[in-house]
């Protein structure tokens, strides 16, 4: 495989159009100097840290937590199993809603979804959807493979040419949304909120060790791989950055729709459309690409959330009955059993809240707490392995010189962490507010409850064994 090809599929997996909307929301124009920060200080740097450890244990197919078994011990290595499993289910959830949305938008044109339909049978279809993805699970799973990738490919297109089309429209007279658009817009405020927002803007750009099984494939990895990485890294700042400038063209940053989150990039296609003067098509065209990537990235998801049960140093880990019964593919039933349980565990949760659109937030809170925890990995095996360098070798070394690389290192752990711990701040509602009470109780009981559930598992095994040589 080429590395641009390697480059495009981690893209595609990692960062959508729709990932730039929420920072948008929560941290206004501002959110431009995030990304440059963040581009330099944490994307790059990450990129390359997933380069080193790719090429380092580039025969071990586990990824991830491959890279933290044989840097530290096999227990470290189950749990970063477990996080990176069950950091999957909330975007499960959330790929689901997805899913909803865009169809609501294909039928009715608008976003009356909220008015339409109530929280029940919005968690009851979600469910649903879920449901009949696992149950068709084998039959669908390499066609939407496919799709995802031709998805993935459509949805990078019409990034691309929403940022495009959008400086098209600025130079041809459509006026800015943003107003005043001067140096002054893009200064950050530094408030509780800004910090607290930060973790959804590292879920959003996070996953470069998802390439990592791609090394073996490659004709020279040594050379190409980190030239991917680099790709990505720059078609990653170029998204953000510039998609962030394009939606400054249509909505104002001072005043963004409280549904911003859940409808903004049909929001967006619609405004272009109308600029452009062909009304909703791009919308239209928008939605049906939104509607077969996410399910496509739902398949791949569930299938993906299952390997953990069926891996060597988790099986050690988890009670037999998890792990025994598997299907045609290989895969322990009873790990989209419990997928589904937790899925519904979510669900009942969100059903306490008061509208559609709060539970399409609350979800997107919940991924930019766990999903920056399960990053901190990637980053802690950097450094383990970097403390001992002399026991491994890479074709690739990022930062030579052992203190600057440590430093690199320990820099992103600490700044994952703390922005996954300021995660928990809700956002969107008013600090002290009863519905700022409902939704912290509920971050610290969902956090809680999936990583709570990788203790308990390692003890019913031991129980297990005892009970055998009984």
């Amino acid at each position: 495989m080429s590395w641009p090809v390697i480059a495009l599929i981690d893209f595609v997996t990692i960062i959508s159009f729709e990932n730039i909307f929420y920072p948008f929301q929560n941290q206004g124009l501002s959110v431009v100097i995030s990304w440059i920060f963040l581009l330099f200080t944490y994307v790059i740097p990450y990129a390359l840290i997933s380069s080193q450890m790719s090429l380092t244990f580039d025969n071990q197919a586990g990824g991830l937590a491959s890279w933290v078994r044989h840097s530290s011990n096999d227990t470290l290595g189950y749990w970063t199993s477990w996080m990176y499993w069950v950091q999957s289910v909330p975007y499960i959830v959330d790929v689901s809603n997805s899913i909803i949305v865009s169809f609501s938008w294909i039928i009715f044109g608008d976003n009356s979804l909220d008015k339409r339909m109530s929280t029940f049978w919005f968690g009851m279809l979600t469910f649903v959807i879920i449901l009949i993805f696992i149950l068709l699970e084998n039959r669908l799973k390499n066609s939407l493979e496919i799709l995802s990738l031709i998805g993935g490919g459509a949805m990078f297109i019409m990034s691309m040419l929403f940022v495009l089309l959008a400086g098209w429209a600025v130079m041809h007279g459509h006026h800015i949304a943003t107003q005043p658009f001067n140096l002054g817009a893009f200064k950050p405020s530094f408030s509780l909120n800004y910090f607290s927002t930060t973790g959804l803007l590292i879920f959003a750009m996070s996953g470069a060790e998802l390439a990592a099984p791609y090394v073996s494939q490659m004709r020279n990895p040594k050379r190409d791989f980190p030239k991917a990485m680099w790709m990505l890294a720059i078609m990653t700042g170029f998204l953000t950055i510039f998609g962030t400038l394009a939606l400054a063209m249509f909505f104002n940053a001072h005043h963004i729709p409280h549904d911003f989150k859940m409808n903004g990039p049909y929001y967006a296609f619609q405004l272009l459309g109308n600029s452009l003067g062909i009304g909703k098509t791009l919308m239209y065209i928008f939605a049906v690409v939104q509607a077969l990537f996410m399910m496509a990235q739902l398949a791949v998801l569930l299938d993906a959330s299952s390997r953990v049960f069926a891996g060597d140093v988790a099986d050690r880990f988890m009670p037999k009955w998890l792990t025994e019964k598997k299907n045609k593919s290989g895969r322990p039933v009873h790990s989209y059993t419990f997928t589904v349980g937790l899925s519904l565990f979510l669900l009942l949760l969100t059903g306490t809240l008061p509208n559609i659109n709060t539970i399409y937030n609350w979800l997107l809170n919940i991924n930019g707490i766990i999903s920056p925890y399960k990053t901190c990995w990637v980053f802690f095996a950097f450094v383990a392995m970097r403390m001992h360098q002399e026991r491994y070798h890479s074709d690739y070394v990022f930062i030579k010189n052992k203190t600057g690389a440590l430093t690199v290192g320990w820099w992103c752990l600490i700044f994952t962490f703390v922005c996954a711990t300021l995660g928990f701040i809700p956002q969107n509602v008013k600090m002290g507010t009863p519905a700022f009470s409902h939704q912290l109780i509920m971050n610290f009981i969902t956090v809680f409850v999936l990583f709570g559930l990788g203790l308990i598992l390692p003890w019913m095994r031991k129980h297990e064994e005892k009970k055998n040589k009984q």
